[in-house]
Parts: structure tokens; C-alpha cells; sequence
């Protein structure tokens, strides 16, 4: 069992005793001669509803100069977020948002802004942040801009997570290098969750806020949480994580939406299977990538001391290996180890002796922590960085064409905001394994136990889903390849007309075929769910992102697919911005109202399912798709093969937790 620790002790590696740096605000370039714009409040209203989050922001800003200015609010970029829904109020007018390509909504704003009338703009700064324009902020008054984002979530072993992303990542050097950023709230900052879910929820969390926020249990699946502060700066993460109830039956949801009966369906598909992966008991090696460039000088220390701890919990049949990477990669062990009292200690000196320098060939410390595979032995690669390539070769296709080589899981550990995603991606889904991102106010525990539970069971291999009977355009990934425990499945796709329909989950499971199926009807009309569609587009640009990454589709071709998908689906994308104009401006522009028909529906719907009790989607009730109850983290193992926790793992548990509290209580210090 002591085996099982080494994965976990490099989640928790991530958190570290970080510096708090700079988090969402006002942008302000470098020298310029007037005081910065400031933020009177701060709203966030959160709704998680079966499957996926609404994220409402609303931002009061003051220009206390006497002149109009323009403003600019920068967002660390959620993950995987459809940014839909833009508006700015001033006085008693207000301005709407529709989604052009880049290029005409750029001369659209200066446009507007020439002749002096209220404008905006939004538009994605690469992996970094969503940054939204307001012209004009005017002298010594208030502007208010309201944003909305969409985004899918998903529960791990019985755990749903959600981000609200505000710590800046410190990935922008450009940005840093011209532009001034203030953070602070000058009044109100307020955060409100109401999480609505079919299944019954055994506890909810908000990490280092546990007295501070209120929490009202309304149902057994329905919580609202407040938490409010004052004078504070947009710094620090909200994280909110939630437990099922254990035992829960492995399912399969289908949420769809079908306006038009002359028109496809879209639908989301959310598979939790119930399967019973045994825990893996035979020796293996583990190799750890670990990222000792600059930015992880705050973090070193408690990196050091996550892998020695981890050392010490091998067993004689493991293996170990350390790779170090900053402008070149370093092999720290000189090949695997055996995880024998003296190699173990040699190792965890060394560890102690590690120093930060340089930038981040994050390519070369793969490459090296690939030599000296072992045909005959499971090997994992744990790869933990926190921030993106900047040295060596940096191309995704490099990335995917190296990997696509061997045979090996790499686990990637992502710390903190504006990280590199599409990369981690493209990573991990050429060898199959997954990736996860911590934010610095996370849970370690939780994030510790999740990882657990994956690398230390079996896991279906070659796995695809297919959905048949009824013809289906445009489904984001029917081949899935590996299947973890407690890992749910979330598909999108379209439905050319209604009926029933099958799905089967194909894998093999220690070299024996596996089968799970099931039936269920597409609705002819369900308005209930339009925002749907607006996920469904994103999917589609996230696989031509990652097709991109892999070299599996030509660089001519990907701009205008994401154009085309981000003006259909009203999404603000690499390519597309959303501009923001008077009625009238809109009118004489000849710009179609795309995005205000959608917001009219996703009102509409949203004002009906928040009057009405939690909708469950499930359709495999009658005839089941799994027989084992989907995995979950409770002390007695849930269902889906146990998984008790060892009287080893829950000391090391307990004293990471004390850890992440030291760390929380030292950033309050630093930030009261």
C-alpha cells in the first residue's frame, strides 16, 4: 500500500507555500500619467445544475480622473469556459455584445470609439485571460460591466469540483512587462453558489473559507453557499468542491436540447461508469518529471520534501527514477532505482540539494525522463509544472509525435491559472493517461485522493463509445481510450432526428473484452438546456485544437473551422471577439443579432429551472449500463472495488491537510 503514496505525495508537491502573486483586476500601462481605475465591487453568482456551471460577473469600476478613459478588466482564462454573454451599463444606457471574427470586431471598437460612442470588447489573450475594453469609462463616474460563462464540469471518484479563477498564473511575461495591474476591491466582493444536483450530495467545501462562508442546505442535492469580503483584492481562488453520497449507482445522463423539428438536436452525454477495477498489487516504476525553473523557487522546498516522503513509501519490487528540467534536463538518479533503504536515501539527499534556475524546456524533460523504459514493467511518468515551454522545441506536434512512441501513462499535475492546457492535453492523450490543474487555494486532500484512486487501479483499455440507432453528426470523441476509476465520460454531439437510440462502451479490461449498453429515446423538442449548444461549439473547437496539436490537421484550415464555430455558437475564441454596440450602431453596421436571440432563450430557460426542483437526466433506469455502483472516496471504499484508505495513507493525508492549513494561515498573514 505504501506504493501508492508516490503519486499522491507529487499532487500535493504542487500546492507549495506559494507567494501569493498578482490575481484578476484593472490594467493600467506602465507610465501612464493618470491614476488607476478603480473597482467599487465584485459579484459572482454561480449556478452548478446537472452537469455543468453558469458563471455571472458583474463589475462596478470608478474613474477618479478628470478625464474619460478606457478601461481594461483581465480574467485568469477558466478552463474550458464559453465566455457567452457580455453587457456594459452606463448611467441608464446599456450596450449588448455579438461574436464577429477578430479582425472586424477590433475595427468595429475603434470604430465607435473614434466617434466617441460607448463600446467594448472581448476577446481571449491567448492561454492567459479573458480581458474585456470598456471606452469610455467617463471622468469621475461609474461603469458597470456584466459578463456570463459557460463551462462543463465533471465528478471525479464522486467528487465535483468548481474554480472560480482569479490568482494570476504567471505565465504572461509580455504582460507583466507593460502593464499595471490593480486588484483591489475598494468595497464589496461577493460570491454566490447555488449547486442543484439529481443526486444526493454528502458534504460540500470551500476551501480556506470554511468559517467565513454561509452554507444553507435546502435538499439533499441542493446547497446555496455566500461569501462576502470587504476591501480585499482579486487574488486568491474560489474553489468549491462537493461529494456525492456513496453507492451511487454507475449511470449514463443525457441532457438535450432540440428547438426546431426541421433542425438536428445537441446533446451532452455524461457516462459514470460502475465498474470494478481492482487495485494494481505488483511492483512498477514510477518516474518523476519535476519542473526547477524559476517560477518554482516558492514551491522547491515543498516539492523536496513531497518526493522524499514519497521515497520512503516505496516497496523493494519498485522502482524509482528523477528528472529535473529547466533550460536542459537533468537526470537526478542516474536511472531507475531500486527502491531499496540506501538508494532511497541517496535519493532524498540529492532532492534536498535542488536548486531553481532558468526557463522551461518542458520538451527535453520529457525526452530524458523517457530513456530506460522497461518493455516488461508498468511505467508512469508524474509530470508536475506550473508553468509553459519557453525553451527548446515548443511545438505540440513534437510533443505528440515523441510521446505517440512509447508505451507509458503520463499523469500531468498543472499548477495555478493561465496554464497551458491544449498542451497538457495533447500530452497526456497521446499516452493515455489524464491531467488535472490545482489552483493554490485548493483542497489537498482531496486532489491527493483523486489522483490515489486512478494510477493504482486497472483501467479499461482501447475503450470507445459509440451512440447508434439514430444518425449523429458531429460527436466531439468516440474513441477514449483509457478508462480510469471514478473517471466520468462527457460527450457532446448532434442528433440529426428523434428516437431510440444505443450506446456501447467497447473496452478491454486485462486483456479481456468488455462490453456496456444501453437504450434510450432523443427527445423531438426539449427547450430546457439551450445552453447546450454553446458547449457542444466549444468541444468542437477544443478536438480541432488538439487534432491541430497532434499534426493531424493542416494550420491553413484550423483559424477558419474556429471562426466559423465561434461566430455560430456566439463563443470568444483565438479567432473571434465579441464587440459590444448600441442598437442603433449595430443596426447601421448590419451586424445579425446572433448572440442576443441566444441570451433571450438561455434567460427564458434559466428563469424556468430556477422555480422548478432539480431535474434528473438519467436514462438507463430501466435497463442499467453498469453493474457496479460508479466508484466513490468514502473511508469504506464506496463501491466500484473498494479503495479503503490505509492507516499509512490517512497519516500522510492528515499531515498534507496540516500542510495546506500552514500554507492557507501564512497567505492570510500575508494578505489580511
Amino acid at each position: 500500500m505504501k506504493r501508492l503514496l508516490l503519486t499522491l505525495v507529487a499532487a500535493a508537491a504542487l500546492i507549495g507555500l506559494p507567494v501569493r502573486s498578482h490575481g484578476a483586476g484593472v490594467l493600467t500601462p506602465k507610465g501612464s500619467p493618470h491614476a488607476s481605475i478603480q473597482m467599487r465591487d465584485h459579484q459572482v453568482d454561480i449556478v452548478i445544475n446537472n452537469g455543468f456551471a453558469r458563471t455571472e460577473v458583474q463589475q462596478t469600476f470608478y474613474n477618479p480622473n478628470a478625464t474619460n478613459l478606457e478601461a481594461v478588466f483581465s480574467l485568469p482564462l477558466p478552463k474550458s469556459a464559453s465566455l457567452s454573454e457580455v453587457t456594459i451599463f452606463t448611467g441608464e444606457k446599456e450596450i449588448h455584445g455579438e461574436v464577429l471574427p477578430k479582425e472586424e470586431a477590433q475595427k468595429a471598437y475603434e470604430d465607435e470609439k473614434a466617434k466617441g460612442n460607448d463600446t467594448g470588447k472581448a476577446e481571449k489573450n491567448g492561454i492567459q485571460s479573458f480581458d474585456f475594453t470598456v471606452h469610455p469609462v467617463r471622468a469621475q463616474a461609474e461603469t458597470r460591466i456584466r459578463f456570463v460563462y459557460y463551462q462543463p464540469l465533471e465528478i471525479d471518484t464522486g467528487i465535483g469540483r468548481f474554480v472560480y479563477p482569479l490568482e494570476d498564473g504567471g505565465t504572461d511575461d509580455a504582460g507583466r512587462g507593460f502593464w499595471e495591474r490593480n486588484e483591489k476591491v475598494e468595497g464589496t466582493i461577493s460570491v454566490q453558489l447555488e449547486l442543484k444536483s439529481a443526486w444526493p450530495i454528502a458534504d460540500v467545501r470551500v476551501p480556506g473559507f470554511e468559517t467565513a462562508a454561509q452554507t444553507q442546505k435546502l435538499a439533499d442535492g441542493h446547497y446555496k453557499v455566500l461569501l462576502q469580503r470587504q476591501g480585499e483584492s482579486l487574488n486568491r481562488d474560489f474553489v468549491f468542491y462537493y461529494r456525492l453520497q456513496d453507492n451511487l449507482p454507475g449511470r449514463v445522463e443525457v441532457i438535450p436540447y432540440r428547438a426546431d423539428r426541421d433542425k438536428p438536436g445537441t446533446f451532452m452525454m455524461v457516462v459514470t461508469p460502475g465498474l470494478d477495477l481492482q487495485p494494481i498489487t505488483h511492483g512498477a516504476d514510477y518516474c518523476f518529471v519535476l519542473d526547477v525553473s524559476g517560477s518554482m523557487q516558492t514551491k522547491l522546498h515543498t516539492l523536496g520534501k513531497g518526493v522524499s516522503k514519497s521515497l520512503q513509501s516505496l516497496k523493494p519490487e519498485d522502482r524509482f527514477r528523477i528528472v529535473t528540467f529547466s533550460n536542459n534536463a537533468k537526470d537526478l538518479t542516474g536511472g531507475f532505482q531500486s527502491a531499496t533503504p540506501e538508494n532511497v536515501r541517496a535519493a532524498v539527499e540529492r532532492v534536498g540539494r535542488l536548486r531553481t534556475e532558468g526557463g522551461t524546456d518542458l520538451y527535453s524533460g520529457i525526452h530524458l525522463g523517457l530513456k530506460e523504459l522497461n518493455a516488461d514493467r508498468a511505467t508512469s511518468i508524474v509530470l508536475v509544472t506550473d508553468g509553459v515551454a519557453n525553451q527548446g522545441i515548443i511545438a505540440p506536434q513534437e510533443f505528440h509525435k515523441l510521446l505517440k512512441q512509447y508505451d507509458v501513462r503520463v499523469f500531468g499535475f498543472l499548477m495555478g491559472n493561465s496554464a497551458n492546457w491544449p498542451l497538457m492535453r495533447t500530452i497526456c492523450a497521446a499516452t493515455g493517461g489524464f491531467y488535472a490543474g490545482v489552483s493554490n487555494d485548493d483542497d489537498i486532500i482531496g486532489q491527493l485522493m483523486l489522483a490515489k484512486s486512478k494510477i493504482t487501479h486497472e483501467c479499461l483499455h482501447d475503450a470507445t463509445l459509440k451512440v447508434g440507432g439514430v444518425k449523429i453528426l458531429d460527436e466531439t470523441d468516440d474513441f477514449i481510450g483509457k478508462v480510469y476509476r471514478g473517471q466520468q465520460l462527457v460527450i457532446f454531439g448532434r442528433y440529426e432526428n428523434p428516437g431510440s437510440a444505443t450506446v456501447t462502451l467497447k473496452a478491454k479490461l486485462t486483456g479481456t473484452d468488455k462490453t456496456y449498453t444501453t437504450t434510450f429515446n432523443f427527445p423531438e423538442i426539449d427547450t430546457d438546456n439551450p445552453e447546450v449548444e454553446r458547449l457542444f461549439g466549444l468541444s468542437r473547437i477544443e478536438m480541432i485544437e488538439d487534432q491541430e496539436n497532434a499534426g493531424l490537421v493542416p494550420q491553413s484550415e484550423v483559424k477558419d473551422a474556429i471562426q466559423a464555430l465561434g461566430v455560430q455558437y456566439q463563443l470568444v475564441t483565438d479567432h473571434t471577439s465579441m464587440v459590444l454596440l448600441s442598437d442603433e450602431s449595430f443596426a447601421q453596421r448590419g451586424i445579425e443579432r446572433r448572440n442576443k436571440a441566444r441570451v433571450t432563450e438561455e434567460r427564458r430557460a434559466q428563469a424556468v429551472r430556477s422555480a422548478q426542483p432539480v431535474k434528473s437526466y438519467q436514462v438507463d433506469q430501466a435497463a442499467p449500463m453498469f453493474q457496479h455502483n460508479a466508484p466513490s472516496l468514502a473511508p469504506n471504499g464506496g463501491g466500484g472495488g473498494g479503495g479503503a484508505l490505509d492507516p499509512v495513507s490517512v497519516l500522510m493525508v492528515l499531515g498534507l491537510g496540516g500542510l495546506a492549513a500552514a500554507a492557507r494561515k501564512a497567505r492570510s498573514t500575508r494578505n489580511p
